[in-house]
C-alpha cells in the first residue's frame, strides 16, 4: 500500500467525521443558553475531536515510515584459507540482504498502514453506531475502494492480500490463482480468507516459489461483476540452495514475537464464576505479522502478579486470541486479571475483573470457605499456617477455624486442632522431618463447619540451618553445643504465643534438639514445658498462659554428649494486655463514611474512608442489599485492598445501598455505616448521534427530514435536536435552527431547487451538545410531484419476544394524490436484500405485530404506504433486530384492586432510569390525557386504572418504557375479562360477608341444640340478629346467642328443643360496608330426626348421672386366642356393684371386677360354639343402675371366630409330618384351634372330606389330617387354609419323592412295634417291691403275667436262676400265673428276688428285695417307695420296648404323644427305660392279688415313635 492509497483512505475518513465552521460554533453557544460553560466546552471539544483524530493517524503513518536502517552484523575473524572463499559468499549474502531490507521496510509501512487504516474506520464506525447505509436504495454495481497490489516476498514468508469493495446489494468476493479459484480446504493451514469491517483479504502463511502467480478478487452482484487483479512473485535468496551446507548465511527470517504488531480487539468483560466452577478470559487480537510459528508474547497477571501455567491456571495464544483458563475456580482466584502483550509499540493491556462467589453450603447457615492458605517459618517439625477469613453476609458470625494437614507420604487429611482457634494463623507444630504437607483451612460456625478452603501449596518440613551442620568442619570437633540466642516471642496472640531463638554457635555435627522453661517473670522458678515432645526446631507454641501473667523463657541446647548452659532469659511475655485485648491487635475499627456513586447501567461505584486503626489491614468487604429488602448479598469474596470498589451485576433502575467491613488476621471488624440509597443508572453524560436521518418531502424550496434518537441519552432528558446542512460540493456545514428543535421532524427552508444538500443532526440534554451523526445521503431540492405517497418514516419496535414483535411506523408527510390508505410491509433477515411481503393486503394502522420468527435471528423491515393511485417509496430500512426478548421480561396484568374496585391494567418493568417514561396507548395510539383512564406510576410499576370502564374501553393496551432496551408489554382487553373485572369490583365496591360455612346445627349433651355458622373474618364491630318463623329472637330465658371473633362463628343455644321450635332459621350479619345472611329450613323429617336425637341426648344425660357404660360390652381377641368381653365404666364409686350373667344366670370370674379402674373385663378361654348365648354386665349403687347387653350368636359369633381365626392363622406353623400305627399324620400347630373355624385341608388342590381313610381332627393347640393305611395314591401336594373372612392363612407339605418314601418306612416301622408291645411278655401285677419275713415262715411271691404266645418264666436269686426244689418251689400255671415259695425260710434266703417273662416279642424283668429276720429280732421298718418300673427287655434290639395296654387284650389304638408348646415335634426325645427299677410302694399284703388288669408298678409309659424331620422350620 502506497501513500496515494493511505491518503484516499484519510480522506474517506474525513468526509465522514468532518468539522464543523467556527462560525456554527458560536452561534450554538449562543442559543443554548440553559447549558452551562462545562456542556459548552464538551461540546466544542466534541465538534474539534474528529480533525485531531486525524492529525494523529498522519503523524503516526509517518512515524512508522522512518524506520531505522537494518545493519550487518560483525562477523568474527576467519583464518586464511577461508577468506577467500569467505569474500565471495558474503558478497552475494551483502546483495541478498540489501534486497530483504528494502523489502521489510515496504512490508512495515504497509502493514502500519492497513492497520491504521483499520482503527479509522473503526473509531467512524463506533462514532456510528449501526448507522444504516443509506444506499441500500440506489442500485449500485461492485466497484473497488482499494484494489490489490502487487507484492514480491521471499520464500517462506507470509504475504497478504487485501482490498476494499462497495455495492448494492452488497457484493460477494471470490479469489482466483490464475484463474483457478482458491480452496482454503485444498492446503489446510495455507490459505486464509477473511471479511472483517469491510476489507476482504487472502492470507498465504509460508510462500513458495509455486505461489508466483496472477491473483484476482472477483466481486459480484446482482447488477455486475468487478475484479482486481495483482501479481505475487515469491523469491529465493541467490546461492541459498548451494550455500547452505556451508553454514555461513545468518538466519535472517526469525523475527522475535516483541517485534510484532498487535491489536487487542474482543476484549473479556468483567466475569463471574463459582467455586468449583471453571472459566476462561479469552481476548481476540489481530497480529501483523500473522506467523504461525512465532505467537505474541503474552502475559497474565492477577492484581499485579505475574500468572505462571500450572494445575490451576492454562495459557494459550494463537489463533487470533489469547486465552486463560482456571479449570477449579475457588475464591482464591477472585481478582483483577490483566492480559499484557509485548508489541513492536510497547505493551498492549486489557484488564477485568473476576468475581467468585461461595458454593451452596454443605448445611444452611455455614460459613464459606477461608482463602490465601500459606505456610510461613518452615523448619524442621513446625510450620506457621495463615490465611484470610470468608465474608459472612446473612450467616452467623463464624466462631474458629479448624486446620488441616495433608501428609503426601501417607495420602490422608488429618485435622491438626482439636478446639477451633479464633484468629487466622495457627502453628502446626509436630510435623515429621522431610515429610511433604498441603494445608487447608476449614471456617466454623453455629450452623456447622463450611467447605474446606483450597490446599496451600507444598511445603517440605526441613530446618535451614541443618545442611550447613552437615557441611560444616569447623564445628565438626565440637561436642556439647552451644546455648540458643535471642529467645523471644514471634507470635503473640489470646490463644497461643509462639516462641523464637536463634540456634547455637558453634552446634555441632551431632543431632540437636531443644529443652525449654518457663517461670513468672521475676521469680525465677523455672518450669519445664516440654517434657513430653522432642523439639528439634527453633520454634514452638506455648498455649497454657494465664492471662495477664507475665511469663520469662530460656532455652536449653541437647545433643547426644550433653546439655548447653541456658540461654538468657527472654523479655516478659504476656498474651493480653491489662484491659483484657489482644495483644498486639485486634480486629480493626469500622471504615468510615460511604459514599456510592453512578458508573454504568448496571454497575456503581463505592469508595469510602479508611479505618482509623488500620491493624495490619487485609483488605475490605462489600456487601449490598436492595432498598426495602433485609437481606444482604456479598459484593466481593475475597478482600480488597483499596478503599474504592466497583460492584457489577447489579439490576438496572433497582435502588440499593451498601456497606464495607474492614478484615485482619483477627476476623472482620464492625460494619459501617450505610451509604445513601443509589438507583443504578449510567453516569452523566451527553447523548449519543442521532441516526437514519430520512428525507419525507420536498417542494423545490424546502427539505423535510426526520431522524431516529440516539440510543443512549446520556443519563438525562434529551432536550432539543439540531440540525446542520450543507451544499453536496461543499466542506462547509451551516446551522439549520437557531433553537432546539424537540420534535424529530423539521422543515429546512430557503434552499436552492435542483441543489442537493447534506444534513448532520445532534442531539443536546443537560450535559451538553454530543456528537453529530454521520452525514446523510445527498438529498435533491426538488418538488416532488409522484403521485404515490411518500416514505413511511420512523419505523420502531415494541414488544420483541422470542417469536414475536410489534412493528410501528408514522404515516408519510407526502401523501401524493390522494390520502394513504394503507401499508405494506416487508421483512428481511439480517444481512439479506431478500424481502417477503408479510401483508397480503394493506393494514390501514400504523403497527403490525409479526408472529412465526426465529429466536435468536435478527430481521430487518421496510413499510410502503399505499393510495389509489398505487404502491409509494418505501421506507428506510429499519435497524436489525433479534428476536429474543429482555432478561425478566414481565407482561401486562389486569386486575382489580382489592380495597377500592378499580379495574386497572400493571406493568413491572424489568429495567427503567431515572428518565424513564411510561407511555399508555390504545391500539398503538398514544392515550394522553384522557377522563376515561389515570396513569400512575410508583417504582417499577405503572398502572393505567379506568374510572368507569364499559364496552368503550375494549381493545389492546401497550405500554412502552422509555430510555430503556426496549421494555415493551401489550394486553388486549375482552369483553369476558372485562365483565368477569366487573363483578369482582362490584363485590369490592358492595361487599358482603364471606363464610366458611353457612348456617346449620348440631346436638349436644342434655338435648341442647346449637345452630351457628362461621365467617371468613369478623370484625370486632359485627352486628347480627336470628330471626326463626319470621319473629326475632334475643338472648335469653332458653336461648343463648354469641360471637367469637377470632374464630369468625356465631352461635344460638335452645336449652329445650321441642316440637314448637319446628320451623326456618335465619341469622342476618352486619359488619361495616359487608352483609350477609343465611338460613336453615327444619321442618318435616329433617325436624323429626333431630328430635329424635335430642331426645336421645337428654334421656344419655339423665343416664350418665349415676353409674353407667362409658363404653358397652365389646369383645377382643388377647395373643392366646382368649375371648375377652370388655367394657368401660365411668362415675362410679367404691360401693357401686357389677355383675356377670349369661342367660340370666350370674357367672362369677376368679378375678373380681374393679370398677373403680374404669374398664371391666370377662374371659372367656377356649371360645367355642358352646360359648354362644347372651351375655349381660350390670352396674348399679344407690344412684341408679345401667345395663349393657352382648349376644354372642349370628354374626357377632362369626366375628369372633374370624378374630380368632386371624390369630391363629398368623401364628400357625408350617406343616409338620408325624408317623403313628395308623398311618401318615401332618400336623399345623396355632396358638388355638377349634373346628368352628373355616378351615379346610387340601390335596392336588381338591378340598378332603374327613373320611376313614383320611381322618380330619384337631386339639387346642394344633389342627390334624391323617391318612389311615397309606398307599401310593396319596402321594403328592398337601395344604390346609385357614379363612379369617378377610384373608386366608396357608401352609403346605409336599408328601411325595424320598418324604414319603422314608414316612411310609416309619409307618410301617411303628406299626410292626405298636403289634409287638401289644403281644411281649409281661408282668401284669401282683408282686411287692420288698418282703419283710420272719424266719421259720412260708413266702409266696406270685404275680400274673401275660404274653402271645405265652411266655417263658425264670426266677433269680442275687442274679443267680432258682431251681424248683423242696425248700424253693417254682410253678407256672396255665400260662398266666407264675409263683415262686418259699418253704420255712432262713436268714439265708435273705436277697434280691427277680423274675424275668420273656417271649419272642420282647419281656420285662422285675425284682424283689425279701429281708428275713429272727426271732426276738425287732422287726425292720419298710422302705415305703414308688412302685419300680421292670425293665424291659425286647426281643431283637436293645431298644426299649413299649408297655402293655390297661387290658390284657391287645389296643386298638396307640396314643399319639401332644408335644408341650417349648418343643416342636423334630425336637422330642423318646423317653428311654431306667437301667435298675425304681423303689414302689410296699403292699399292704405280703402276697399281692391283681384284682385289676391295670399293673400298679412297673408299668412302662409308651414309647413314642420316631418322628419325620420336616423340611420346614417348627412353629415359634
Amino acid at each position: 500500500m502506497d501513500l496515494t492509497k493511505v491518503g484516499s483512505i484519510l480522506t474517506v475518513a474525513v468526509g465522514l467525521v468532518s468539522r464543523p465552521s467556527p462560525f456554527s460554533i458560536s452561534r450554538r453557544k449562543r442559543c443554548m443558553t440553559s447549558f452551562s460553560v462545562s456542556s459548552e466546552k464538551r461540546m466544542e471539544y466534541s465538534r474539534k475531536s474528529s480533525s485531531k483524530s486525524v492529525s494523529q493517524v498522519q503523524a503516526q503513518a509517518t512515524e512508522a515510515m522512518a524506520e531505522p536502517a537494518y545493519t550487518i552484523p560483525a562477523f568474527r575473524q576467519r583464518s586464511a584459507e577461508g577468506t577467500e572463499e569467505y569474500q565471495r559468499v558474503s558478497g552475494n549474502v551483502e546483495k541478498g540482504l540489501t534486497i530483504i531490507q528494502e523489502e521489510l521496510k515496504r512490508m512495515r509501512v504497509s502493514t502500519k498502514a492497513t492497520v491504521d487504516s483499520l482503527n479509522i474506520q473503526r473509531e467512524v464506525k463506533s462514532m456510528m453506531a449501526k448507522r444504516p447505509d443509506f444506499l441500500d436504495d440506489i442500485p449500485k454495481m461492485p466497484d473497488f475502494l482499494v484494489a490489490l497490489r502487487p507484492h514480491t516476498v521471499w520464500e517462506k514468508t507470509p504475504v497478504k492480500l487485501f482490498c476494499t469493495v462497495q455495492g448494492n446489494p452488497r457484493p460477494i468476493v471470490k479469489w482466483y490463482k490464475g484463474g483457478v479459484p482458491v480452496d482454503p480446504l485444498s492446503a489446510p493451514g495455507k490459505y486464509k480468507i477473511e471479511n472483517m469491517y469491510g476489507v476482504h483479504s487472502l492470507i498465504i502463511s509460508r510462500c513458495v516459489v509455486s505461489d508466483t502467480a496472477e491473483y484476482s478478487a472477483v466481486a459480484t452482484n446482482p447488477h455486475g461483476t468487478a475484479t482486481s487483479k495483482a501479481m505475487i512473485v515469491v523469491k529465493r535468496p541467490a546461492g541459498a540452495g548451494e550455500l547452505c551446507h556451508l553454514g555461513l548465511v545468518p538466519h535472517l527470517t526469525e523475527i522475535h514475537a516483541s517485534k510484532l504488531e498487535v491489536t487487542l480487539l474482543d476484549r473479556f468483560p468483567v466475569s463471574f464464576g463459582v467455586e468449583d466452577g471453571s472459566i476462561s478470559l479469552v481476548c481476540g487480537m489481530v497480529v501483523v505479522p500473522d506467523l504461525p510459528n512465532v505467537p505474541p508474547l503474552a502475559q497474565w497477571y492477577r492484581d499485579d502478579k505475574l500468572l505462571k501455567p500450572g494445575k490451576l491456571v492454562q495459557m494459550s495464544v494463537g489463533g487470533g486470541a489469547a486465552r486463560l483458563t482456571l479449570p477449579q475456580l475457588a475464591k482464591d482466584d477472585e481478582g483483577l486479571y490483566t492480559l499484557r502483550i509485548f508489541t513492536k509499540d510497547g505493551t498492549a493491556e486489557h484488564s477485568a475483573y473476576l468475581f467468585v462467589s461461595d458454593a451452596p453450603a454443605s448445611k444452611p447457615g455455614a460459613p464459606g470457605a477461608p482463602m490465601s492458605v500459606k505456610a510461613y517459618d518452615i523448619n524442621s517439625d513446625y510450620v506457621l499456617v495463615a490465611w484470610k477469613p470468608p465474608n459472612t453476609v446473612n450467616e452467623p458470625p463464624i466462631t474458629g477455624y479448624y486446620v488441616d494437614r495433608f501428609d503426601v507420604a501417607k495420602d490422608t487429611w488429618v485435622q491438626c486442632n482439636d478446639s477451633p482457634v479464633k484468629i487466622c494463623k495457627y502453628p502446626v507444630h509436630g510435623l515429621s522431618v522431610g515429610h511433604s504437607y498441603h494445608f487447608r483451612v476449614r471456617a466454623v460456625n453455629s450452623a456447622g463447619i463450611g467447605r474446606p478452603s483450597r490446599m496451600s501449596d507444598k511445603v517440605t518440613a526441613l530446618d535451614a540451618a541443618e545442611s550447613e551442620r552437615l557441611q560444616g568442619t569447623e564445628e565438626g570437633y565440637v561436642t556439647l553445643p552451644g546455648e540458643p540466642t535471642d529467645v523471644h516471642a514471634s507470635e503473640i496472640y489470646k490463644s497461643f504465643v509462639v516462641l523464637s531463638w536463634k540456634p547455637p554457635s558453634p552446634r555441632g555435627r551431632a543431632p540437636l534438639w531443644y529443652v525449654i522453661e518457663k517461670c513468672l517473670a521475676g521469680t525465677g522458678a523455672w518450669q519445664r514445658i516440654n517434657t513430653a515432645v522432642k523439639l528439634c526446631s527453633p520454634r514452638y507454641p506455648v498455649y497454657d498462659l494465664q492471662d495477664g501473667a507475665k511469663y520469662q523463657f530460656r532455652v536449653y541446647s541437647v545433643n547426644t554428649y550433653g546439655s548447653s548452659e541456658a540461654s538468657e532469659p527472654s523479655e516478659p511475655v504476656q498474651k493480653v494486655d491489662e484491659d483484657g485485648t489482644e495483644v498486639p491487635v485486634g480486629v480493626p475499627s469500622a471504615p468510615g463514611k460511604v459514599v456510592a456513586t453512578r458508573n454504568t447501567k448496571s454497575s456503581v461505584f463505592v469508595q469510602w474512608e479508611t479505618p482509623k486503626s488500620l491493624k495490619n489491614l487485609m483488605g475490605y468487604y462489600i456487601d449490598g442489599r436492595v432498598v426495602g429488602s433485609k437481606e444482604w448479598f456479598p459484593c466481593n469474596n475475597k478482600p480488597f485492598k483499596h478503599n474504592r470498589f466497583v460492584v457489577h451485576r447489579l439490576i438496572p433502575g433497582e435502588t440499593y445501598v451498601f456497606r464495607v467491613q474492614a478484615v485482619n488476621v483477627f476476623g472482620l471488624s464492625e460494619e459501617s455505616q450505610e451509604s445513601s440509597p443509589i438507583s443504578v443508572e449510567p453516569a452523566l453524560a451527553t447523548p449519543s448521534a442521532p441516526f437514519g436521518i430520512t428525507q419525507l418531502s420536498s417542494d423545490g424550496s424546502s427539505i423535510t427530514i426526520a431522524w431516529k434518537k440516539p440510543k443512549h441519552t446520556g443519563g438525562s432528558k434529551i432536550k432539543a435536536y439540531y440540525i446542520d446542512r450543507r451544499n453536496a460540493d461543499t466542506l462547509v456545514w451551516k446551522e439549520v435552527n437557531m433553537q432546539g428543535v424537540a420534535e424529530r421532524v423539521c422543515t429546512i427552508d430557503n434552499l436552492t431547487d435542483g441543489t442537493f444538500y447534506e444534513f448532520k443532526v445532534q442531539a443536546a440534554n443537560m450535559a451538553g451538545v454530543g456528537v453529530a451523526s454521520a452525514p446523510s445521503m445527498p438529498m435533491k431540492c426538488e418538488a416532488w410531484t409522484m403521485e404515490e405517497p411518500g416514505p413511511a418514516y420512523d419505523l420502531s419496535f415494541s414488544e420483541v419476544r422470542s417469536h414475536s414483535l410489534v412493528l410501528l411506523w408514522k404515516a408519510p408527510v407526502y401523501t401524493g394524490a390522494g390520502a394513504v390508505s394503507g401499508y405494506l410491509v416487508d421483512m428481511a433477515k439480517k444481512g439479506s436484500s431478500d424481502f417477503v411481503t408479510l401483508t397480503e393486503e394493506a393494514v390501514s394502522h400504523r403497527y403490525l405485530k409479526v408472529k412465526d420468527l426465529v429466536e435468536g435471528e435478527s430481521y430487518v423491515f421496510r413499510v410502503r404506504a399505499v393510495n389509489s393511485k398505487g404502491v409509494g417509496k418505501p421506507s428506510q430500512v429499519s435497524e436489525p433486530v433479534c428476536a429474543r426478548a429482555l432478561p425478566g421480561t414481565k407482561e401486562i396484568v389486569a386486575g382489580v384492586d382489592e380495597e377500592t374496585g378499580d379495574v386497572f391494567l400493571s406493568l413491572e418493568a424489568c429495567e427503567i432510569c431515572d428518565t424513564s417514561q411510561f407511555i399508555w396507548s390504545k391500539n398503538y395510539k398514544p392515550i394522553g390525557d384522557c377522563p376515561r383512564v389515570a396513569v400512575t406510576t410508583k417504582g417499577r410499576t405503572s398502572r393505567l386504572t379506568f374510572t368507569n370502564p364499559d364496552k368503550d374501553d375494549l381493545g389492546k393496551y401497550s405500554v412502552v418504557v422509555t430510555d430503556t432496551e426496549g421494555v415493551s408489554s401489550s394486553h388486549t382487553l375482552t369483553e369476558d375479562a372485562l365483565n368477569t373485572m366487573l363483578e369482582l369490583s362490584y363485590a369490592i365496591r358492595h361487599p358482603i360477608v364471606p363464610l366458611k360455612h353457612g348456617l346449620n346445627y348440631e346436638i349436644l349433651e342434655k338435648g341442647h341444640v346449637r345452630f351457628w355458622l362461621q365467617a371468613v373474618k369478623l370484625s370486632p364491630s359485627v352486628s347480627y340478629r336470628f330471626v326463626v318463623n319470621d319473629k326475632e329472637v334475643t338472648s335469653g330465658e332458653g336461648h343463648k346467642i354469641s360471637h367469637d371473633v377470632a374464630t369468625g362463628i356465631i352461635q344460638m343455644t335452645v336449652e329445650s328443643f321441642t316440637r314448637a321450635n319446628e320451623g326456618t332459621y335465619t341469622v342476618q350479619i352486619t359488619d361495616g360496608k359487608a352483609k350477609t345472611q343465611s338460613s336453615l329450613v327444619l321442618v318435616g323429617d329433617v325436624f323429626k330426626v333431630a328430635l329424635k336425637e335430642a331426645e336421645f341426648q337428654r334421656k344419655e344425660h339423665i343416664r350418665k348421672q349415676g353409674p353407667h357404660f362409658s363404653e358397652y360390652l365389646y369383645f377382643t381377641v388377647t395373643e392366646d386366642c382368649t375371648v375377652m368381653l370388655a367394657c368401660k365404666v365411668a362415675n362410679v364409686k367404691k360401693e357401686t356393684t357389677f355383675h356377670w350373667y349369661k342367660e340370666d344366670d350370674e357367672i362369677v370370674p376368679e378375678t373380681p371386677p374393679n370398677v373403680l379402674s374404669g374398664a371391666c373385663s370377662l374371659p372367656i378361654p377356649l371360645f367355642s360354639r358352646k360359648d354362644q348365648g347372651i351375655f349381660k354386665a350390670t352396674l348399679s349403687d344407690d344412684r341408679g343402675k345401667d345395663t349393657s347387653v352382648f349376644d354372642i350368636s349370628g354374626q357377632v359369633f362369626d366375628d369372633i371366630i374370624n378374630a380368632l381365626a386371624k390369630n391363629a392363622g398368623a401364628s400357625a406353623s408350617d406343616l409338620v409330618l408325624q408317623c403313628t400305627p395308623e398311618g401318615i399324620r401332618l400336623q399345623c400347630y396355632m396358638n388355638y384351634y377349634t373346628e368352628e373355624m373355616k378351615t379346610v385341608w387340601k390335596h392336588k388342590e381338591s378340598k378332603i372330606a374327613s373320611s376313614e381313610k383320611m381322618r380330619i381332627g384337631g386339639t387346642a393347640e394344633m389342627a390334624w389330617m391323617q391318612i389311615c393305611d397309606p398307599s401310593d395314591k396319596e402321594k403328592g401336594h398337601y395344604s390346609i387354609e385357614i379363612s379369617d373372612g378377610v384373608k386366608t392363612h396357608t401352609r403346605t407339605f409336599d408328601l411325595s419323592g424320598q418324604a414319603y418314601t422314608d414316612a411310609y418306612e416309619e409307618y410301617l416301622r411303628l406299626k410292626a412295634a405298636a403289634f409287638a408291645e401289644k403281644n411281649r411278655g409281661r408282668v401284669v401285677g401282683g408282686l411287692p417291691d420288698v418282703v419283710t419275713i420272719m424266719e421259720e415262715k412260708s413266702l409266696s411271691l406270685t404275680c400274673t403275667v401275660w404274653g402271645e404266645p405265652t411266655p417263658e418264666v425264670s426266677w433269680f436269686k442275687n442274679d443267680q436262676e432258682v431251681a424248683s426244689t423242696e425248700h424253693t418251689k417254682v410253678t407256672f400255671d396255665g400260662g398266666k400265673f407264675a409263683s415262686l415259695v418259699i418253704n420255712k425260710v432262713t436268714p439265708d434266703d435273705s436277697g434280691k428276688y427277680s423274675i424275668n417273662v420273656r417271649n419272642k416279642y420282647g419281656g420285662e424283668f422285675v425284682e424283689i428285695t425279701v429281708s428275713v429276720y429272727r426271732h426276738g429280732e425287732q422287726i425292720p421298718e419298710s422302705k415305703m417307695g414308688h412302685a419300680k418300673t421292670p425293665a424291659a427287655t425286647p426281643a431283637a434290639t436293645p431298644a426299649a420296648t413299649p408297655v402293655p395296654p390297661k387290658s390284657p387284650a391287645p389296643p386298638s389304638k396307640t396314643p399319639t404323644p401332644t408335644p408341650q408348646k417349648s418343643q416342636t415335634p423334630m425336637s422330642m426325645k423318646s423317653p428311654t427305660p431306667a437301667s435298675t427299677p425304681a423303689s414302689t410302694p410296699v403292699p399292704k399284703s405280703p402276697t399281692p392279688t391283681p384284682k385289676s388288669p391295670t399293673p400298679s408298678r412297673g408299668v412302662k409309659s409308651p414309647t413314642p415313635p420316631r418322628f419325620m424331620k420336616s423340611p420346614t422350620p417348627p412353629r415359634k
